[in-house]
């Protein structure tokens, strides 16, 4: 059986190195944290906004409860680090997430 190809995911090095300890450490918010990584491998590093992401898939994606996904999200659109849109009030919602200490 042939195995197959792991992707990478790189991050900048200031995720690790600034944004964690900011929100695991100083905010006591790890949810927020483990959710804005799985967002950023959903929007390609923050790239490009992110198909619909329904908040169930989220939990699964992240083995958090749905209640922790969407306080996270709203520790992370406070924080400024991500804006979560929905096309009509019941849809699963799309992400852009942000980068703020990157250059444009």
């Amino acid at each position: 059986m042939a195995m197959s190809a792991i992707a990478r995911l790189g991050l900048d090095p200031y995720v690790v190195d600034t944004l964690m300890p900011d929100l695991v450490g100083h905010d006591r918010r790890p949810s927020a944290f483990l959710v804005y990584l799985y967002l950023w491998r959903q929007t390609n590093a923050g790239r490009s906004r992110s198909d619909e992401i329904p908040l169930r898939a989220i939990a699964e994606g992240t083995g958090m409860s749905k209640r922790a996904v969407q306080n996270a999200i709203r520790a992370l659109a406070r924080r400024r680090l991500i804006t979560a849109s929905h096309a009509t009030p019941t849809s699963a919602p799309t992400f852009v997430v942000h980068r703020p200490w990157a250059r444009r």
